[in-house]
C-alpha cells in the first residue's frame, strides 16, 4: 500500500510491527477483539508510524452516505467513506493554507465583517466581539444544539441545512455567552469558516481543497456532499478513502511538509493543535481539532494526542510524540456509544501495544 514516497508495505509476518516498535501479535489482538464482539460496527482500521503502515483491517458492513443507505459494503483501500465531522478538522487545515496564501483574514479578524450582507446583525454590540478565531475554536458564544440526533429536524446542523439562508441562520442565533469563554459544538461555526475560504479563494470548497491539499498529496478520489442549496457541507460532507485520510494525518505529523513540498505552515499546525478551550468532558479543543492525552507502554508518562471526531465512530488520531497516525471508520451512526469502538482500537489495541519509542 503506497502512502507516500517513504512508505513501506505491510509485512504479513510481523516484521514491520517489530521494526516500528509494536508487539508483533498486534494484528491478532485486533482480530480477536473483533471476534469477541468487543469492537462492533468496525469498517476500517489503518495506522502508520513514521510513514510506515503497520496495521490494516478492512471489513464488510452496513454503511450510508450522509444518511442515505448504501446497504452492505465490502470495504477496501479504494472505498470512499463518510468522514462526518472529521471534515471539520480538514476544513481547519484548509483555512490555514488559505491564510498562508493571503486569501483569508487572520483569526483575530471580526467575523461579521466577513459577511457584510448581514449588516443588520453586525450592529449588535455583542456580535461585534466575535472573531474568525472564535469560529475556528467553536467559542462563538452563540446558541447551537447538536445534541439531538441528526435525524431530528430540530438538530441545529440539520436546521441550518434546511434553512433558506444557511449563513443568516447561523449568524442570527442568540448570543448566550461571552465569545471565547465557552465551547459549544457547532457545525454552523465551520459552515462560516468554509464560506470565508470560498469567498477569499473565489473557488468552491471542494475545488479549493482539490487544488491546494488533495492533489499535492496524491489524492485523486473524493466526494463532498452538498446541501439543498448546492453548498458543500464544511461541517460533515467529505468522503475519503482510509489511505487518503491517513495521508492528511501524516502531513500534520510532518508539520505541513509532504515529500519535500510545504503544503501548510508549521505555525498553523502548531496553533491548530494547541488547546484553546476545555470541552468540559476531559478533553480540550484547538482550531477544529480535539486534544487529549493517553498512556502507552513505550513512554513513562501519558503523551498528548489530537484527533478529528465524526458521527458514527469516524476518527483520525494523531500522537506526534510517537509519530503515529491512525484512521478508524465505523458504521454506528447516530448512536450514543459510537465512541467506544474507535476509542478501544486507539487506546487498547494501538497505543497499548506500542512498546518501543
Amino acid at each position: 500500500m503506497g502512502i507516500g514516497q517513504n512508505a513501506s508495505p505491510l509485512s504479513p509476518d510481523g516484521e514491520t510491527l517489530q521494526a516500528v516498535g509494536f508487539d508483533p501479535t498486534l494484528r491478532r489482538k485486533l482480530e480477536a477483539s473483533i471476534e469477541a464482539g468487543l469492537l462492533r460496527d468496525l469498517h476500517v482500521v489503518l495506522a502508520a508510524r513514521s510513514q510506515h503502515a503497520f496495521l490494516e483491517h478492512y471489513a464488510v458492513g452496513i454503511d450510508e452516505n450522509w444518511g442515505t443507505p448504501l446497504g452492505e459494503v465490502a470495504f477496501d483501500a479504494h472505498t470512499l467513506h463518510d468522514l462526518r465531522s472529521v471534515t471539520k478538522s480538514i476544513v481547519g487545515l484548509l483555512y490555514g493554507i488559505a491564510l498562508d496564501q493571503g486569501l483569508v483574514p487572520p483569526p483575530n479578524a471580526p467575523l461579521f465583517e466577513q459577511f457584510p450582507e448581514y449588516d443588520d446583525l453586525a450592529k449588535d454590540a455583542e456580535r461585534a466581539k466575535i472573531t474568525v478565531g472564535h469560529a475556528l475554536t467553536m467559542t462563538l458564544g452563540m446558541e447551537w444544539d447538536e445534541n439531538r440526533p441528526y435525524t431530528d429536524p430540530q438538530n441545529s446542523e440539520i436546521a441550518m441545512e434546511n434553512a433558506p439562508d444557511r449563513y443568516r441562520f447561523v449568524l442570527e442565533q442568540p448570543v448566550i455567552a461571552e465569545p471565547g469563554t465557552r465551547w459549544i459544538y457547532s457545525g454552523g461555526s465551520v459552515a462560516l469558516v468554509g464560506a470565508i475560504i470560498e469567498r477569499g479563494s473565489g473557488k468552491r470548497l471542494p475545488d479549493f481543497a482539490r487544488n491546494v491539499l488533495f492533489e499535492p498529496l496524491g489524492i485523486a478520489q473524493f466526494h463532498w456532499t452538498a446541501g439543498y442549496d448546492g453548498v458543500a457541507s464544511a461541517a460533515s460532507g467529505l468522503r475519503l478513502t482510509a489511505p487518503d485520510l491517513l495521508k492528511i494525518g501524516m502531513l500534520l505529523l510532518r508539520k505541513g511538509v509532504w515529500n519535500g513540498h510545504r503544503i501548510v505552515s508549521e505555525d498553523w499546525i502548531s496553533q491548530s493543535l494547541t488547546p484553546a478551550i476545555s470541552t468540559e468532558d476531559g478533553l480540550s479543543y484547538g482550531r477544529l481539532w480535539f486534544c487529549g492525552d493517553a498512556p502507552a507502554p513505550a513512554f513513562a508518562n501519558s503523551r498528548p494526542w489530537y484527533a478529528g471526531f465524526g458521527n458514527g465512530g469516524q476518527r483520525l488520531w494523531l500522537m506526534p510524540d510517537a509519530d503515529i497516525a491512525a484512521v478508524i471508520y465505523s458504521g454506528k451512526y447516530n448512536s450514543w456509544d459510537a465512541w467506544i469502538t474507535p476509542n478501544r482500537v486507539w487506546r487498547e489495541i494501538i497505543l497499548a501495544n506500542f512498546l518501543r519509542a
